[in-house]
């Protein structure tokens, strides 16, 4: 019997290349935002922000991307789930620390991820996906 099993992670020079990312697409659209890159137990390694991005909106990117980590995956997608707990459950669970049911972090198998947000959960997807298609498959 095996005691341990082999973990990913990612560098912090990839973590950091792959905020980057997030962050130019905004910039490119003229977006403001908050990217972070968390690790297999939720705690953060990289955050990049662009300069007028709401503050409250850092400490969701990283709750969005514990989330997506936690449940495998999009926070807007927990709700949906076929066999979903009764609404008791889900109203007790909503109200957990750092659980953010909305969109902002697509997961990753590898269990590093990077989540976002800003003002539109559209927008900070779209962050998201130019985060991980900076990256190799391997590297996230």
């Amino acid at each position: 019997m095996n005691l341990f099993r082999p973990a990913s992670s990612i560098t912090t020079e990839a973590a950091h290349a792959a905020v980057g990312a997030g962050v130019t697409k905004a910039a490119e659209l003229e977006w403001r935002i908050n990217v972070v890159v968390v690790d297999r137990g939720g705690n953060l390694i990289a955050l990049l922000r662009n300069e007028d991005a709401p503050l409250l909106s850092t400490s969701l990117a990283i709750d969005k991307a514990y989330t997506a980590l936690s449940f495998n995956m999009s926070g807007k997608d927990w709700n949906q789930v076929p066999g979903a707990p009764s609404d008791e459950v889900r109203r007790g669970i909503a109200t957990r620390e750092r659980l953010a049911v909305f969109g902002g972090c697509l997961p990753k198998k590898s269990g590093t991820l990077p989540g976002a947000s800003g003002e539109i959960e559209e927008q900070d997807e779209i962050c998201i996906r130019a985060a991980l298609a900076f990256s190799d498959a391997d590297m996230l």
